[in-house]
């Protein structure tokens, strides 16, 4: 019998249930920097998501895909890594593959954005990803990454510490 999967919310409207695309560059995800911890976080969650760099193919065995629009209607949220100067394209590219939310991740959302958005009829979420991981416990709580990543935010438990 195959085990139901259990889906947990993020914020109103997002869940580990959607399709993401995580939109970052080579560096952002080479150097395991935010994007490649936010792709690796809704793995964690059970999402199905895909990471988005051009010229980046493999990134620790999944494909890469070169553009937003190569994941046409197979996404429902699009997760930007980079600064608003390299999202001009973002909103157009969201609205073609069918994708009708943009979870903004910090200092990637911009006035100018949310009026394209607005404009186009797509939804947006403002917020860390990475404020709904659970992390293990420390013994000291001022060092818990949770204090600033929203420490009564959803939750999703966590497979890797054993915590369900």
């Amino acid at each position: 019998m195959a085990r139901e999967k259990t889906i947990y919310p993020f914020a109103e409207g997002l869940t580990t249930g959607d399709a993401y695309a995580v939109l970052g560059s080579v560096p952002k995800f080479k150097k395991h920097k935010h994007a490649w911890k936010v792709w690796r976080a809704l793995k964690e969650f059970g999402c199905l998501v895909y990471p988005v760099a051009e010229d980046l193919k493999r990134l620790d065995g999944s494909k890469v895909y070169a553009n937003i629009t190569e994941l046409k209607d197979r996404v429902t949220v699009i997760v930007p890594c980079l600064l608003p100067e390299a999202l001009v394209s973002l909103v157009s590219e969201a609205s073609m593959s069918g994708a009708g939310k943009i979870w903004f991740q910090e200092q990637t959302w911009s006035p100018a954005l949310q009026q394209e958005c607005e404009e186009l009829g797509i939804q947006v979420f403002r917020g860390c990803v990475l404020r709904h991981k659970i992390y293990p416990p420390l013994s000291l709580r001022y060092l818990n990454p949770c204090y600033w990543h929203g420490l009564e935010d959803l939750k999703v438990p966590s497979k890797r510490f054993g915590l369900r």
